[in-house]
């Protein structure tokens, strides 16, 4: 939860753990200086683009081969429902 004592880019998924040009994820160094640098990550991977972070993680674990169609339907029915605002 973003309070007035956290930077502005508190919470910003594209800002905090922005993809890089092998579109995988992680985040800028200026990020470990912070002292609220958990606590931001946490906070934009629960938000709506949070899921869109797990979404990316299931759609590689599919095109690695460590999961199959059916659980890969799975889990992107389980996000897309989230992002519906359902349960």
């Amino acid at each position: 939860m973003k309070n007035e004592n956290h930077p502005s880019c508190f919470g910003v998924l594209d800002i905090v753990f922005p993809k890089e040009k092998d579109e995988l994820r992680s985040s800028p160094d200026k990020c470990f200086e912070c002292a609220c640098k958990t606590e931001c990550l946490k906070t934009a991977l629960l938000e709506r683009g949070g899921l869109k972070v797990h979404e990316e993680t299931v759609d590689r674990a599919y095109e690695s081969g460590m999961i199959g169609f059916l659980e890969r339907w799975s889990k992107k029915k389980a996000i897309h429902r989230k992002k519906q605002g359902k349960k």
